[in-house]
Protein backbone atom coordinates (compact mmCIF):
# COMPACT_ATOMS: atom_id res chain seq x y z
CA UNK A 1 0.00 0.00 0.00
CA UNK A 2 2.80 2.28 0.86
CA UNK A 3 4.35 1.75 -2.84
CA UNK A 4 1.03 2.64 -4.46
CA UNK A 5 0.71 5.89 -2.15
CA UNK A 6 4.19 7.32 -3.32
CA UNK A 7 2.87 6.90 -6.92
CA UNK A 8 -0.04 8.66 -6.05
CA UNK A 9 1.34 11.54 -4.61
CA UNK A 10 4.13 12.31 -7.67
CA UNK A 11 1.08 11.65 -9.93
CA UNK A 12 -1.15 14.16 -8.26
CA UNK A 13 1.69 16.88 -8.32
CA UNK A 14 2.19 16.18 -12.26
CA UNK A 15 -1.17 16.68 -12.54
CA UNK A 16 -1.28 19.84 -10.50
CA UNK A 17 1.87 21.23 -12.48
CA UNK A 18 -0.23 20.76 -15.34
CA UNK A 19 -3.14 22.42 -14.46
CA UNK A 20 -0.90 25.20 -13.80
CA UNK A 21 1.31 25.57 -16.40
CA UNK A 22 -2.13 25.46 -18.59
CA UNK A 23 -3.95 28.60 -16.21
CA UNK A 24 -0.30 29.82 -16.70
CA UNK A 25 -0.64 29.98 -20.96
CA UNK A 26 -3.91 30.85 -21.22
CA UNK A 27 -3.00 34.03 -18.66
CA UNK A 28 -0.34 35.25 -20.96
CA UNK A 29 -2.42 35.03 -24.01
CA UNK A 30 -4.69 36.90 -22.71
CA UNK A 31 -3.10 39.90 -21.14
CA UNK A 32 -2.04 42.48 -23.54
CA UNK A 33 1.23 42.86 -24.01
CA UNK A 34 2.92 45.27 -26.47
CA UNK A 35 6.61 44.72 -27.05
CA UNK A 36 7.00 47.43 -29.73
CA UNK A 37 5.76 49.82 -27.08
CA UNK A 38 8.68 52.59 -25.93
CA UNK A 39 9.90 51.44 -22.27
CA UNK A 40 10.88 55.20 -21.82
CA UNK A 41 8.32 56.94 -18.45
CA UNK A 42 8.06 60.44 -19.86
CA UNK A 43 8.13 62.71 -16.34
CA UNK A 44 6.04 65.95 -15.76
CA UNK A 45 8.37 68.27 -14.55
CA UNK A 46 6.22 71.85 -13.95
CA UNK A 47 5.85 71.18 -10.12
CA UNK A 48 9.75 70.60 -9.73
CA UNK A 49 10.62 73.56 -11.60
CA UNK A 50 8.29 76.02 -9.85
CA UNK A 51 9.58 74.50 -6.64
CA UNK A 52 13.54 75.39 -8.01
CA UNK A 53 12.99 78.80 -9.14
CA UNK A 54 10.90 80.20 -6.51
CA UNK A 55 13.97 78.44 -3.68
CA UNK A 56 16.70 78.56 -5.94
CA UNK A 57 19.27 81.55 -5.51
CA UNK A 58 19.89 81.53 -9.02
CA UNK A 59 18.04 82.13 -12.63
CA UNK A 60 16.92 78.34 -12.95
CA UNK A 61 16.92 76.96 -16.58
CA UNK A 62 14.80 74.37 -18.40
CA UNK A 63 14.36 74.08 -21.72
CA UNK A 64 11.75 75.45 -23.94
CA UNK A 65 10.10 75.32 -27.97
CA UNK A 66 11.70 71.71 -28.06
CA UNK A 67 9.91 69.52 -30.24
CA UNK A 68 8.10 66.30 -28.72
CA UNK A 69 10.27 64.31 -29.55
CA UNK A 70 12.46 65.14 -26.61
CA UNK A 71 11.18 63.29 -23.89
CA UNK A 72 11.99 64.52 -20.08
CA UNK A 73 12.91 61.42 -18.30
CA UNK A 74 13.69 62.63 -14.75
CA UNK A 75 14.05 66.06 -12.32
CA UNK A 76 14.91 66.68 -9.34
CA UNK A 77 15.90 69.69 -7.15
CA UNK A 78 18.11 69.43 -4.01
CA UNK A 79 18.03 72.86 -1.87
CA UNK A 80 19.83 70.78 0.78
CA UNK A 81 22.69 69.93 -2.04
CA UNK A 82 24.16 73.34 -3.19
CA UNK A 83 20.63 74.27 -4.56
CA UNK A 84 21.24 71.80 -7.32
CA UNK A 85 18.81 71.36 -10.22
CA UNK A 86 18.71 68.38 -12.70
CA UNK A 87 16.35 67.86 -15.67
CA UNK A 88 17.21 64.90 -17.73
CA UNK A 89 16.30 64.11 -21.25
CA UNK A 90 15.96 61.52 -24.27
CA UNK A 91 16.87 63.59 -27.57
CA UNK A 92 15.32 62.51 -30.84
CA UNK A 93 18.03 59.99 -31.67
CA UNK A 94 17.43 58.44 -28.08
CA UNK A 95 20.64 59.83 -26.45
CA UNK A 96 20.50 61.22 -23.08
CA UNK A 97 21.18 64.51 -22.50
CA UNK A 98 21.14 66.61 -18.75
CA UNK A 99 20.40 70.15 -17.65
CA UNK A 100 22.20 70.25 -14.23
CA UNK A 101 22.60 73.62 -12.31
CA UNK A 102 24.63 74.03 -8.86
CA UNK A 103 25.78 76.64 -6.70
CA UNK A 104 28.52 74.22 -6.02
CA UNK A 105 32.27 74.87 -6.49
CA UNK A 106 32.61 74.16 -10.51
CA UNK A 107 35.95 72.40 -9.90
CA UNK A 108 34.34 69.87 -7.97
CA UNK A 109 30.71 69.88 -9.33
CA UNK A 110 31.32 69.47 -13.26
CA UNK A 111 33.35 66.40 -13.11
CA UNK A 112 30.41 64.60 -10.42
CA UNK A 113 27.11 65.55 -13.19
CA UNK A 114 29.58 64.66 -15.83
CA UNK A 115 30.70 61.40 -14.84
CA UNK A 116 34.30 62.47 -14.85
CA UNK A 117 34.83 65.04 -17.83
CA UNK A 118 37.94 66.86 -17.99
CA UNK A 119 37.27 70.65 -19.60
CA UNK A 120 39.31 71.09 -22.67
CA UNK A 121 40.91 74.35 -24.68
CA UNK A 122 37.77 74.82 -26.87
CA UNK A 123 34.50 76.74 -26.50
CA UNK A 124 31.35 76.67 -28.41
CA UNK A 125 29.13 80.16 -29.28
CA UNK A 126 25.43 79.06 -27.97
CA UNK A 127 23.42 82.15 -29.21
CA UNK A 128 24.85 84.79 -27.41
CA UNK A 129 26.37 82.87 -24.76
CA UNK A 130 29.83 81.36 -24.57
CA UNK A 131 30.06 77.48 -23.41
CA UNK A 132 33.46 75.89 -22.48
CA UNK A 133 33.70 72.34 -23.44
CA UNK A 134 34.52 69.04 -21.25
CA UNK A 135 35.12 65.84 -22.47
CA UNK A 136 35.08 62.69 -20.84
CA UNK A 137 34.87 59.00 -20.92
CA UNK A 138 30.84 58.29 -20.40
CA UNK A 139 29.83 62.13 -21.06
CA UNK A 140 30.55 65.01 -22.75
CA UNK A 141 29.38 68.85 -21.69
CA UNK A 142 28.82 72.36 -22.05
CA UNK A 143 29.91 74.41 -19.25
CA UNK A 144 29.14 78.19 -18.43
CA UNK A 145 29.51 79.82 -15.16
CA UNK A 146 27.17 82.78 -14.43
CA UNK A 147 25.43 84.78 -11.56
CA UNK A 148 26.95 82.61 -8.76
CA UNK A 149 25.46 79.25 -10.27
CA UNK A 150 27.13 76.85 -12.85
CA UNK A 151 25.23 75.32 -15.66
CA UNK A 152 26.19 72.23 -17.33
CA UNK A 153 24.32 70.57 -20.28
CA UNK A 154 25.94 67.29 -20.25
CA UNK A 155 25.11 63.48 -21.13
CA UNK A 156 25.86 60.96 -24.49
CA UNK A 157 24.68 63.25 -27.44
CA UNK A 158 26.83 64.45 -29.85
CA UNK A 159 28.09 68.40 -29.28
CA UNK A 160 25.23 69.47 -31.77
CA UNK A 161 22.71 68.14 -29.86
CA UNK A 162 23.80 69.53 -26.27
CA UNK A 163 23.91 72.61 -27.87
CA UNK A 164 20.49 72.49 -29.40
CA UNK A 165 19.15 71.74 -25.64
CA UNK A 166 21.54 74.75 -24.60
CA UNK A 167 19.87 77.38 -27.08
CA UNK A 168 16.63 75.84 -25.74
CA UNK A 169 17.37 76.71 -22.07
CA UNK A 170 15.70 79.86 -20.46
CA UNK A 171 16.41 80.97 -16.81
CA UNK A 172 13.99 82.55 -14.33
CA UNK A 173 13.90 83.21 -10.84
CA UNK A 174 10.37 83.12 -10.10
CA UNK A 175 7.53 81.61 -11.22
CA UNK A 176 6.04 84.40 -13.11
CA UNK A 177 8.17 83.68 -15.97
CA UNK A 178 8.41 79.73 -15.71
CA UNK A 179 7.95 78.36 -19.20
CA UNK A 180 5.91 75.23 -20.44
CA UNK A 181 7.32 72.73 -20.12
CA UNK A 182 9.19 71.06 -23.66
CA UNK A 183 6.79 68.23 -23.85
CA UNK A 184 3.64 67.91 -22.14
CA UNK A 185 3.38 64.31 -20.67
CA UNK A 186 0.63 62.12 -21.44
CA UNK A 187 -2.11 61.80 -18.45
CA UNK A 188 -0.94 59.46 -15.74
CA UNK A 189 -2.34 56.27 -15.56
CA UNK A 190 -3.04 54.56 -12.56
Amino acid sequence: MAGMRGKQTVRGMIQSMAVICAFAGVMYIFVPHDDSADPTKVVDYRVELLTARRAAPYPVAAPTGLSAEWKPTSVTYKRQDAHAWHIGFLDPDGQYIAVEQSTAPPGKYVPQVTQRATPTERTQRVGEETWQRWEGPKYDALVRTDKGSTTVVTGTASYERLAQMAAALEAASDSASTPSPAVTPPPATS
